[in-house]
Parts: C-alpha cells; sequence; structure tokens
C-alpha cells in the first residue's frame, strides 16, 4: 500500500517545508498529500507543525482536497483536553493509476487505487515481447478497467505507467528472439500511440527504477533514507534511493547496477548482467531438458528446479556481494535491498548467501551496509510503473523528474 500506518514516525522532516506564498498552492497541496501518503492518517494542526504552514493555510488546502475527494476524514480521535482531533487520509477512490510492466518473458498490466491497492492485475507470458502484442493487451486491460470501476471514476485515472528494460531491443540474442523483431521496438512510438488510443497521458521509465519506487512507496522504503536496489528479473538492474526519494539521474537511468563490471574467470561474465540475471537459469533448465517457461508460469514455487536453484543462488551472490559493496563506495547507502520475480524461498537464500559472501570480502575504507530482503516481490516493477502517473499529478519525489510541472 502507498499509505502508512499512523504509528510511523516522521523523520527527515525538513524534506516536508511548504511556503505560505499563494502563487505555490499546487505545491502545498502535493506537499500535504505527500506527507499523509507517506506517514499516514494526520490532523490539520499536525500537518501544519510537520511541513511549516499556517494552520490557517493548511486548513483551506485540506477543505479543498476533501472537496476534490483526494482525502476523508478518519475517526475522530479524542485527547485529554479540547475538541477531539480529525485525522485526515488518503481516499483511495480519489485517484486510479494503470501499470504496465513490459518484461522479457512476461507482461502485467495492473489498475491500484491513491493508497496503492491493486484493482485488477492481469498477466500474459510470451517468448518474447511484441510491440501489437503488448497493444492488445493494453486494450484489453483499459476495456477491464472501465467494467471494473463505478461511473464517473475512469474519469480519475490519473495515466499509465510502462516499465521497460532500457534498450530493449539490444537484448535479442540473450533472450532468444529474431533481431527483425526485437527491431521494431527501436522506432516504435509506445508512448505516443497508447496515450492517442487511450487518451491518457503515458509516463515511460526504466523498469527497475519502477521496481525501486514500489519498494520505495510500499516496502521497505519507510526504514532506510539512502539505499541500493537490486530487482533480479530475466535481467538484473537496479535503483536508487537518496532522503527517501527515488533518484533517477540525468538521463534517467541511475542504479543501471546490470552494467557494472563484474569479471569472473569461471563464468567470463562482463557484467553483472551476465551473472546474477534469472535467463542464465532459464538456459541452464533448457540445457537440461526441462520446461523453463514454468519458472514464469509459476513464480512462486520452483522446487522443481532445487538442483538447479541453488548452482545459480552460489553465482548470483557471489557477484551480488561484490557489487553491493561497489555501489557503497560512490554512494555510502544506508542499506541494499534485494527483491526479484522469484519465489519468497528463493530470495531468502539469496539474501542470507550474500550477506554471507560480503562478511568474507575486503571491504577497508567502507560502511558495511544492511542486507535486507524486499517486500513487493515479482509485481514491483508493475505496481512502481503505476505509482508514477500519481506521483507525477499529485505528489511529490524531492530527487525525481516525475513531479516537474
Amino acid at each position: 500500500m502507498l499509505e502508512a500506518s499512523p504509528e510511523t514516525k516522521v523523520t527527515d522532516s525538513a524534506v516536508f517545508r511548504g511556503s505560505n506564498q499563494s502563487g505555490l498552492r499546487d505545491h502545498n497541496e502535493r506537499l500535504v498529500l505527500s506527507l499523509i501518503q507517506r506517514f499516514g492518517p494526520k490532523p490539520g494542526v499536525e500537518i501544519a507543525r510537520l511541513i511549516g504552514l499556517s494552520s490557517q493555510t493548511v486548513s483551506v488546502i485540506l477543505r479543498d482536497l476533501e472537496t476534490e475527494g483526494l482525502i476523508k476524514r478518519g475517526t475522530p480521535q479524542r485527547g485529554r483536553v479540547g475538541k477531539p482531533s480529525i485525522p485526515m487520509m488518503l481516499d483511495p477512490s480519489g485517484a486510479f493509476s494503470i501499470g504496465l510492466k513490459i518484461g522479457r518473458r512476461s507482461a502485467d498490466f495492473v489498475l491500484i487505487d491513491l493508497v496503492g491497492e491493486t484493482r485488477l492485475h492481469h498477466t500474459v507470458t510470451y517468448r518474447f515481447p511484441k510491440p501489437d502484442t503488448l497493444l492488445t493487451f493494453v486494450n484489453e486491460g483499459i476495456e477491464r478497467c472501465a467494467q471494473l470501476l463505478p461511473a464517473g471514476s475512469f474519469k480519475r485515472i490519473a495515466g499509465i505507467g510502462v516499465a521497460k528494460p532500457f534498450e530493449i531491443w539490444n537484448w535479442y540474442e540473450t533472450i532468444g528472439a529474431p533481431i527483425a523483431e526485437m527491431e521494431a521496438w527501436r522506432a516504435f512510438d509506445f508512448e505516443g500511440i497508447i496515450s492517442r488510443t487511450t487518451g491518457l497521458p503515458v509516463y515511460i521509465e526504466n523498469d527497475a527504477t519502477a521496481a525501486c519506487r514500489a519498494e520505495n512507496t510500499s516496502g521497505r522504503g519507510r526504514e532506510f533514507r539512502d539505499f541500493a536496489y537490486f530487482f533480479i528479473g530475466a535481467f538484473v538492474g537496479g535503483g536508487v534511493v537518496l532522503n527517501h526519494s527515488i533518484f533517477e539521474g540525468f538521463h534517467g537511468n541511475a542504479g543501471a547496477f546490470g552494467s557494472l563490471p563484474s569479471i569472473d574467470n569461471q563464468s567470463g561474465a562482463e557484467q553483472l548482467i551476465d551473472a546474477a540475471s534469472l535467463y542464465l537459469l532459464e538456459s541452464r533448465l533448457t540445457e537440461s531438458g526441462l520446461d523453463s517457461t514454468r519458472m514464469w508460469e509459476s513464480p512462486h514455487d520452483w522446487s522443481q528446479f532445487e538442483t538447479h536453484v541453488d548452482l545459480w543462488i552460489e553465482q548470483a551472490a557471489d557477484h551480488l556481494a561484490r557489487a553491493a559493496m561497489t555501489a557503497c563506495s560512490v554512494v555510502d547507502f544506508q542499506a541494499i535491498i534485494i527483491d526479484g520475480a522469484f519465489p519468497e524461498t528463493v530470495r531468502k537464500r539469496l539474501v542470507e548467501r550474500v550477506r554471507a559472501l560480503i562478511a568474507c570480502l575486503d571491504t577497508r575504507g567502507l560502511v558495511v551496509p544492511r542486507i535486507e530482503e524486499g517486500l513487493v516481490g515479482r509485481n514491483a516493477r508493475a505496481l512502481g510503473a503505476a505509482s508514477a502517473p500519481i506521483f507525477a499529478q499529485y505528489l511529490i519525489n524531492t530527487n525525481g523528474r516525475l513531479t516537474s510541472v
């Protein structure tokens, strides 16, 4: 969920600072919504104190947001003296958003509400992604949204977030796709076509960055101010969170950890992507005569592949451990969070092995970060993509580009 529990403590409150100038009302509205989204329901007086606005200014903002249907009143909380305070919370039906994850082996379509609850989830698997296949998939999803949402609510969809691999056309050889089919992605105006077809704004970003946003808003993000995030799908990727916000970088490609040098005499790998990605496990299963499609069709149970999974974990953990410490030599991360498109049991074993291997590395001059499991899991890319339009229209990401107006 995007919404925090009421007992969550506000930290680094300097991030949430407002202005009483009337010309910044849109910014202040985003500020109020962002504070409620991250730290849970709060009364107006406390909101005003935390973001440095006058009580009168906050009262006006809350009244406007309530009128727009973005927030609603919670149960009055009676204190020792005075009137009971009324916490204001996000209204789940105040806005909706669509997320589309385009993977090398599967695609996911999700519809979430303003607090991040999934209202619709649809998946398709394939040998490799084709533009026409994905457009049909999107149109089917839009029709399902129209049928699911109450009358008048479709107009509250903030947009469509699309999470796709960076330069998807470059991976034809690795995933065994015809080069001509993958080259079609290079000139395909996916953003423009979806926008014209649906009438909704479209936000496209790297799939691993989207997954990182999901973890930051719905997973371990409230525990750590700064962390590096590794998401292991068909290919490994990542993201960076600084001061509780996604850092996208100048080209939107920050946290491209799959490109970290990771040379190994045995595997011959030149980048982390060739040493810790799931396509390697997939290839081993195929070479052993096993049906590798079960990896993507049964993402919660890989017990039938246990021997091969064990070998993959050993290799991947070795390279991830060194990649984690390389990342920490650039930014003093508080934590390294690892997640992926695999069963929770696999994630747990992988993280435990990375912890053990880091303890054996030469870490002179570095502060060893906490190595933690992610919580969102295989749907992180789609959920992160779905949150992009909500951030763009309603919230503030202090390090990001999505909220610029």
